[in-house]
């Protein structure tokens, strides 16, 4: 009976907010305070943000980088799909960074940034984020912006509880959002129950050109839905949801919404450390491929790596814990004093809040309500610090401001709720539109948050922006959370799905921003570093044409003794040593995207030409007065041609 009301609750103000949520009254809300909203979010020509903020692109597989408080958009960093105006992907350089135990697989869901850490900080020297759908975890340098190393997660589906970061950047977690048969094999899909098992992996994150998996647990077949690490005092656990705590394999909407409580997964990763130290890790078989971008170089490497350590929890004792959560927990968060777990039950109408010191005392009294897979349950009440009794409909995510605040996200009532920690009264609540999932404040989810800004990443636009036929851009919403009440300031569209965001002080990361790529520093194997270098070379039917690139012109700009059916290579190296004058190149009839080649580096291009002729190439970014003049032709021969290679540049 009280999941049906809830589900009524539920239907009747979702009704509610969209009856109300036309645009005539959506400007009338936003009315009262344009003139001192739109200052707080001006940012004046010339000005800098204050904050890089790092959004997910959820199905697009992307990273978007937005300025706050003008929302202005930076920068789409590429990770796990294949981008056309960068060539990530279609350049020879960088294919092998979307390489898989599957083969080459060039799109994922990317949900969940998470910046580095150093005690508990963001620091700036990378960002981390999860592939959901063919589970993997990837680097971006932060003085480059590029996604330099992937690794991806064997002997798990679905890689949602990701990457979230121990305090000092040892780990980045990855929990399986379905669980599998371990290791897989073919059984029937209703063994669920016999043959399905779940993995909570631990990478190794600290060294770059390193990341791997250092060891998994082997936990019950539940869906393991988010994480957060520890801090302070919990330094050394992550606390991971579950919901399916049924283990059901269908209709989950219904079969896996049973239980007033499902868990959150408390694993004391060093104690998992002494475990492995003793020996205690099993070999299990596991097939998976690690990628890494050398910035000497300017290439990526795959390399497939063979097996994992596991450790078995019956085997392991004080490694891991369940904490009884209600319902089906989405979110959950530590606050930055490491003490209170917050756990999100999006089918609950309260937030359920555990205590970090509580659980270690239940823990030492085994205050223990049973057991599951050698896993001990602890009571409830034992580790419970306190409730937030109705806050809204559908929480899913908190985040801290650093002041004894905290917000939480009501997707169904679509607002952003601000409570005391302590107290656990509701100081104010502000409506979002529309259907809030994730919501981040700078720093918010560390030991220091910067606790000025609050960003609502909502899943619905109707109505708020100019239509753009039948989908349009999700919407964020900028909060200033620096008084008592929250304040509606900007909405701005984003990139694909966001499902979470980071936030960090600009002066953080800008102060290490690379401009360049020094030439002398260029180790690419067919890089070359002066005009006069520039060649074309003929080794069978594969040809490899070594060209620098300028303010305005390619060398060589003309190239004949190409034949159909040869495989040709443009080895495009950038000569300029300039900041932001990347050069382009592009290849008519090339089944390929462009080169974005910046300053100082080398990249390839493979062009196979299909019918003879006399073929144009040209930069495709804006360089110079003479950029519509940096251009070349490539002439086609037929096959069996005795034309020979020729190259030149003006009359040489």
């Amino acid at each position: 009976m009280k999941r049906i009301n809830l589900y009524v609750i539920a239907a009747v103000l979702t009704t509610l907010v969209w009856g109300c949520g036309n645009n005539e009254n959506a400007n009338k809300q936003g009315a009262m305070n344009t003139s001192k909203a739109a200052e707080k979010v001006y940012v004046a020509p010339g000005e800098y943000d204050e904050f890089y903020a790092f959004m997910s692109g959820g199905f697009s597989g992307q990273i978007s980088v937005y300025g706050l408080p003008s929302g202005r958009m930076l920068k789409v960093i590429p990770v796990f799909s294949q981008d056309a105006e960068k060539g990530y992907g279609y350049n020879e350089e960088t294919k092998p960074m979307l390489n898989t135990s599957y083969g080459f697989v060039p799109w994922d869901d990317a949900h969940h940034p998470e910046l580095s850490q150093t005690d508990g900080v963001p620091d700036g020297r990378w960002i981390f984020i999860n592939g959901n759908n063919t589970p993997r975890i990837a680097r971006i340098d932060l003085t480059t912006f590029e996604t330099t190393e992937i690794v991806e997660i064997p002997n798990s589906g679905g890689n949602h509880s990701s990457p979230f970061i121990t305090e000092n950047s040892e780990y980045v977690v990855a929990g399986t959002r379905f669980s599998v048969p371990y290791p897989q094999k073919d059984v029937p899909i209703d063994s669920y129950k016999e043959n399905f098992k779940g993995a909570l992996t631990y990478i190794k994150a600290d060294e770059p050109g390193n990341m791997d998996v250092a060891f998994q647990i082997l936990v019950p077949g539940y869906d393991y839905d988010l994480a957060h690490s520890g801090k302070g005092k919990s330094h050394g656990w992550t606390f991971f949801t579950t919901y399916n705590t049924e283990e059901s394999h269908t209709l989950k909407e219904v079969n896996a919404s049973q239980n007033d409580k499902d868990f959150i997964a408390a694993v004391n990763w060093k104690k998992a450390e002494e475990y492995l130290a003793q020996g205690k890790g099993k070999d299990y078989p596991a097939k998976y491929v690690h990628n890494y971008y050398d910035e000497k170089t300017h290439i990526a490497t795959s390399t497939t790596k063979e097996g994992v350590k596991v450790l078995i929890p019956a085997e392991c004792p004080g490694l891991i814990y369940y904490l009884p959560t209600p319902k089906s927990p989405h979110g959950v968060d530590v606050d930055p004093t490491g003490e209170y777990i917050v756990g999100n039950g999006k089918l609950s109408a309260d937030l359920t809040v555990h205590s970090f010191d509580k659980m270690l005392k239940a823990i030492e009294n085994k205050s223990f309500e049973g057991e599951v897979d050698g896993i001990p349950v602890l009571k409830y009440e034992d580790v419970t610090a306190g409730t937030v009794v109705s806050g809204g409909l559908g929480p899913l995510h908190t985040e801290f401001d650093g002041k004894g605040n905290a917000y939480t996200t009501f997707f169904i009532s679509s607002e952003v709720v601000k409570w005391k920690l302590g107290t656990w009264e509701v100081i104010d609540r502000a409506p979002c539109y529309y259907s809030v999932g994730h919501l981040m404040i700078p720093g918010g989810d560390s030991k220091k948050p910067w606790g000025k800004y609050l960003v609502a990443l909502n899943k619905i636009t109707k109505d708020r922006y100019l239509p753009t036929g039948p989908e349009m851009n999700h919407s964020a919403q900028l909060y200033d959370i620096s008084g008592e009440k929250m304040e509606l300031l900007l909405d701005f569209p984003t990139i694909g799905e966001p499902h979470y965001a980071q936030a960090i002080a600009a002066d953080v990361v800008m102060k290490n921003s690379k401009k360049i790529y020094p030439i002398e520093e260029n180790e690419h194997p067919h890089a070359i570093k002066k005009e006069s270098e520039a060649k074309v070379v003929r080794e069978g039917n594969v040809v490899r044409v070594y060209m620098t690139s300028i303010r305005s012109h390619f060398n060589p700009d003309n190239i004949e003794g190409i034949k159909v059916g040869d495989k040709v290579y443009f080895h495009l190296t950038n000569l300029e040593q300039d900041w932001d004058t990347p050069h382009g190149l592009s290849i008519m009839g090339a089944r390929n995207a462009e080169l974005l080649v910046m300053p100082g580096q080398t990249e390839t291009l493979v062009w196979e030409p299909q019918r003879e002729g006399v073929y144009p190439y040209y930069c495709t970014d804006f360089c110079s007065a003479l950029h519509q003049e940096m251009q070349g032709y490539i002439r086609v021969s037929a096959a069996g041609s005795d034309v020979p290679i020729k190259w030149s540049l003006g009359e040489d």
